[in-house]
């Protein structure tokens, strides 16, 4: 089966540059969402993504270093880029949104779950979109941390979910982690495969079952070292960075990253943590830091602010 109509749930971070990827790419995509203000928040995201496509696309003409994976073959022409371009404001334009389970499952080959990572809201969404979902859909979860077999059961289709994890900014990162659970069909796993690659993206193939998939099981030790300094007030968020950065020539910083992921995932990642409860502990302490930035509003890149200011 090729996948052409594409559902996301969830218009968040990851959610709306899944979106965008995939219209970019050809697919007719639609935004499931909670309500429309949801979708309000949405869009901005949108727009802010499908303006970085366009600035990324324009400068490789005269700098194809700048190529991001995800948008163009290496060695592509001005004019071949130009046509990537105006390919852009119509993907945007095209995608659609609904509030519905039954609209956004009727005509899906392919549910994405971007929904927050926060277990009871995930299974909450896949109770109440079960009963409309068509014998042939296949559904995957872009979860960042929990597994599949965690939801499996409350899908209705278990042969037909598995996950499929994005990296942030994946127009660039252009990497799709691909992870069974014990019940996934495997005929139903290579054709996501195939969408991977058909929205531009790299398959990285999980064998089996993971917490962290690959990527963050490299990236989370990292994190916490770098969380746990800030929480201790060994040093502030812009001097580890730097050490890092200078240190070893990466172009970012664990903070700059964790911007990009948005705090409101990382807290909800480590209030699952039975440390973060206790107060003598130094995940607790962290928790309570980022708590104190998400109510002011300093989420990350999408906000503006986060660890760092983007206004300026």
């Amino acid at each position: 089966m090729a996948i052409k109509n594409v559902t996301v749930a969830g218009g968040g971070v990851l959610g709306s540059q899944i979106a965008l990827q995939s219209a970019y790419c050809g697919m007719n995509v639609t935004i499931w969402g909670r309500s429309e203000e949801s979708h309000e928040r949405t869009k901005p995201k949108l727009e802010r993504y499908a303006g970085i496509y366009k600035q990324t696309l324009e400068e490789t003409k005269t700098n194809p270093a700048i190529r991001a994976r995800g948008l163009s073959d290496e060695g592509a022409t001005a004019e071949e880029l130009d046509a990537l371009i105006a390919k852009v404001d119509p993907a945007l334009a095209s995608i659609k949104f609904t509030t519905s389970y039954e609209e956004a499952a009727k005509d899906a080959d392919l549910i994405i779950e971007a929904v927050v990572e926060d277990a009871a809201q995930k299974i909450a969404f896949y109770q109440a979109i079960a009963p409309f979902i068509p014998e042939h859909t296949l559904m995957v979860t872009n979860s960042s941390y929990i597994v599949p077999s965690t939801f499996a059961e409350y899908t209705g289709c278990p042969e037909r979910y598995l996950a499929m994890h994005f990296a942030n900014d994946i127009y660039r990162g252009n990497t799709a982690e691909i992870m069974p659970h014990p019940g996934t069909d495997m005929d139903n796993y290579n054709t996501v495969v195939d969408f991977a690659r058909a929205i531009r993206m790299e398959p990285i193939c999980l064998y089996k079952e993971q917490f962290g998939y690959l990527l963050n099981s490299l990236l989370l030790p990292w994190f916490s070292a770098a969380e746990n300094l800030w929480a201790d007030d060994i040093s502030d968020p812009q001097t580890i960075d730097k050490v890092w950065m200078l240190a070893t020539g990466a172009p970012s910083g664990p903070f700059m990253i964790l911007d990009t992921v948005s705090l409101p995932t990382i807290y909800a990642v480590l209030k699952t943590n039975p440390d973060a409860q206790d107060p003598t502990h130094v995940k607790y302490r962290l928790a309570q830091k980022l708590k104190e930035k998400i109510d002011k509003g300093e989420t990350g890149v999408n906000a503006g602010k986060g660890f760092y200011d983007y206004t300026k």
